[in-house]
This record gives C-alpha cells, sequence and structure tokens, in this order.
C-alpha cells in the first residue's frame, strides 16, 4: 500500500481526534456521514462502543466506529471513513476487520452489522463491497407552507363531531403506546428491542429525545367517546436550540420536524395522516421522514409528490448483514 509500509496503524479514539481528522477530512459527503461522525467517540461499555483511528506517520487519516442500539439490539450499527486522497489502499478494509474483531468480543454476541448511507455514495459502495445488502430505503420529504388545503373534520349525521385533534402531552401514556406499536409495525426487518412504556418515552417523547409537541387525530368520536388515535405527529426541537437556557422557540416560519405515524390496522389511517398533516403545514413547512415499510404514509407521500405539492431532501439505504444470534 502506498505510503504506509508495513499496514495500517490502527489505535483506539482518542480526544481530539475529531479536530485532527478534519484536517484532513473535507465536509461531510452526506447528511448520513455527518451524523456517523457524531458517533466517533471514546470507547465504552455502556451502551457498547469502540472506535479506532488509522494512522500514518503518526497523522490519523481514517476512523470507523462499531457500536450497540438500544432500539435494535440485533445488529451493531457500524461506519467507516477514510480520508479522500488515501482511498483504494485498503485502510477501510482494514479499519471493518478490526472492528468486527472488537465486535466478536461485545457482551451482548452480536456481530452482525448494519449501517445507513445515501443511494450510490461512496458509503453505500463501501458496504456492498463489505457484504451488507439493502433492506430498507427511507426518504426525507418537506411540504411548503399552504401547499395542501385544509380538510373538514368529519360528523355524525346529526352534526355532531366524528373526529377531533388533540394536542398532546409528551408525557402521554395513551400516546406513548401507539407510538411503540406504530414504530415495531414497520420496523419488522430490523426486529426492535422488547421495551417497557416509560424507555420508549424516554427514547421518543422526552426532552433528551428534543421532542418539542404532539398532536393526534382522533376517529369514533361521539358523545361521551373521546375516540380513538388514528394519526399523531410528534414535532422535535432543532438541536442547536434543545437545552440552552432560554433557548428561543421556533421561528414561526421554521421548518417542523415531525414523526408521522398512526394506529397499525386502522383502516381510517391513510385519510388521517392526510388531514393531520395539511392542518400540520397549513402555516409552516413540515419535514418528515417516510421509509420503504411505512405503507399507509409512502401512499400519501406519492399523492403529494405527483401532484407537486411536496418535495423530497433526502434520501436513504439501510445496508445490513442476516442478524444471527442476537
Amino acid at each position: 500500500m502506498s505510503g504506509v509500509h508495513s499496514g495500517p496503524g490502527l489505535r483506539p479514539w482518542r480526544d481530539g481526534d475529531d479536530l485532527r481528522l478534519l484536517e484532513v477530512w473535507p465536509d461531510a459527503e452526506t447528511p448520513q456521514a455527518a451524523a456517523f461522525r457524531a458517533a466517533l467517540r471514546p470507547d465504552d461499555d455502556a451502551p457498547w462502543s469502540r472506535t479506532l483511528v488509522a494512522e500514518d506517520s503518526g497523522v490519523p487519516v481514517a476512523a470507523g466506529t462499531v457500536y450497540e442500539s438500544a432500539l435494535h439490539p440485533e445488529r451493531l450499527w457500524a461506519y467507516v471513513e477514510v480520508a479522500p486522497d488515501r482511498r483504494g489502499e485498503g485502510l477501510g478494509r482494514a479499519l471493518l476487520e478490526r472492528l468486527r474483531t472488537e465486535a466478536a468480543g461485545a457482551p451482548s454476541g452480536v456481530q452482525a452489522l448494519r449501517t445507513k448511507a445515501a443511494p450510490g455514495s461512496t458509503g453505500e459502495r463501501f458496504a456492498r463491497a463489505a457484504g451488507l445488502g439493502p433492506v430498507q430505503d427511507s426518504r426525507v420529504v418537506r411540504v411548503e407552507a399552504g401547499a395542501l388545503p385544509l380538510q373538514p373534520m368529519r360528523e355524525h349525521a346529526d352534526g355532531t363531531p366524528a373526529q377531533a385533534v388533540e394536542d398532546l402531552a409528551t408525557g402521554s401514556v395513551e400516546l406513548t403506546r401507539v407510538l411503540w406499536d406504530f414504530y415495531r409495525s414497520v420496523h419488522a426487518w430490523d426486529e426492535p428491542a422488547d421495551l417497557p412504556v416509560g424507555r420508549v418515552n424516554q427514547l421518543f417523547l422526552s426532552d433528551a429525545a428534543h421532542a418539542f409537541g404532539a398532536v393526534v387525530l382522533r376517529n369514533g368520536v361521539g358523545p361521551g367517546e373521546r375516540g380513538r388515535i388514528s394519526a399523531f405527529a410528534v414535532s422535535y426541537r432543532p438541536v442547536e436550540l434543545d437545552g440552552a437556557p432560554g433557548a428561543p422557540e421556533p421561528a414561526e416560519d421554521a421548518v417542523a420536524h415531525v414523526l408521522l405515524g398512526w394506529a397499525p390496522g386502522d383502516a381510517a389511517a391513510g385519510p388521517a395522516l392526510e388531514q393531520l398533516l395539511a392542518l400540520l403545514a397549513h402555516h409552516h413547512p413540515v419535514q418528515f421522514q417516510v421509509d420503504g415499510s411505512m405503507e399507509p404514509l409512502t401512499e400519501v407521500v406519492e399523492n403529494l409528490l405527483a401532484a407537486g405539492v411536496a418535495t423530497v431532501v433526502e434520501t436513504s439505504v439501510v445496508l445490513a448483514e442476516d442478524a444471527v444470534g442476537g
């Protein structure tokens, strides 16, 4: 290998390596790479993670990490990045091989890997060459403010409401359970952990998760009947605003980043998602993720894209190995 005479020198991550790597790495090529760069950190055992750096003459030129996921325990997340002028020398393969060795000693016993990349990117090509295959596609979709007409709530024959829109506290047990049922139903391809309601709330609806608010659309409303949640949206505060004393509220015209979901098995989920999305996007733009497994939402998105009232701002592919013994 050119410039690496005795093979790459690999060592654990040290504080300051992020700054040193930025001297040889350009800006992140994709949003996925930027997110994974944030996961490069010193080794830890709670949750378990290992990060390695490849050096040439004492200069860091590549890094890679492998770590457990509290949500999806059957596979480990993995990421490798090499400075552009050092690619093709085997540094990435060497890092991945050592990371696999580290993973073999993980307490969970899980060794299968997964990663996320932009379609057609260097990261996807590397993952495929390493034996990982595509298991899920994902899009981030944006709907501009006022792009969708508001849809009236349905009524019973006597004129009383049959539907209702309600703001719910993010601590709502009802919302947490519907969200978790939804999440499990659309992630059968990467089986989620068996988590208690409190832990689910921490991961999706807490201040630590940057959850900002929640709104639900209920069907089956009637006299003395609160109705059932058919669709929900959880909004998330931009990370740069979260946690700072006196952090301002998001600007009125700021993009609302939301998690859109529905109650699995609810025949009214599709129309409810359309109604809720029109309401959310009435005054400000809305951005949300839709995976290939999210059939009702995918149908809504395809209709919006065909009508020219939505745009795809990011695409991703999750690549993974078969989960065995996890």
